[in-house]
């Protein structure tokens, strides 16, 4: 009973591959790899509006493709035109940069050589207001001995 369930099966399955080789076969050439329906053949005469139809078809496929991979080919073009522009544009700050850490360093300097310079002046500036202090102190006296003088005098020629 094993040997009928296998013969019968060793049958069925002879069947369809025959069936399913001849659906592969190609009506003018015989069999062949391709899994496609289509009855077109390389050698065969075909709707020439058919041919423009494909042709025009492969040639838009194969636009469309390029285009497909050239984006990111721009894309690429235009980040390392940015990555360009922003190395210049960095260089161009660090030398700024550098130019003033240069002139901080030179004003730093100069101020340090002018520091015994102010502490004199602020000496001087003190001197002076002591000296302006005096001065309004004996021009205070003076006017009051002026004032004495005048008042002395007065009295001498009345007197007399």
């Amino acid at each position: 009973m094993e040997n009928k369930v296998e013969s019968c099966t060793e049958t069925s399955t002879s069947q369809t591959t025959q069936e399913h080789d001849a659906f592969l076969d190609s009506p003018i050439r015989g069999p062949t790899l391709s899994t496609s329906t289509s009855s077109f053949e390389a050698l065969d005469p075909h709707d020439p509006n058919l041919s423009k139809l494909a042709t025009k078809m492969f040639r838009k496929t194969e636009e469309y493709i390029s285009n497909e991979l050239n984006a990111p080919l721009e894309d690429y073009k235009l980040l390392e035109e940015m990555n360009k522009a922003t190395v210049a544009k960095y260089s161009d700050m660090q030398q700024i940069a550098e130019n003033l850490s240069v002139s901080t360093n030179e004003l730093s300097i100069k101020f340090l050589q002018l520091v015994p310079l102010m502490k004199q002046i602020d000496e001087i500036s003190d001197t002076v207001d002591k000296l302006e202090a005096a001065a309004y102190k004996l021009d205070a006296y003076s006017i009051a001995l002026e004032n004495r003088v005048k008042s002395v005098l007065q009295r001498k020629s009345t007197m007399h």
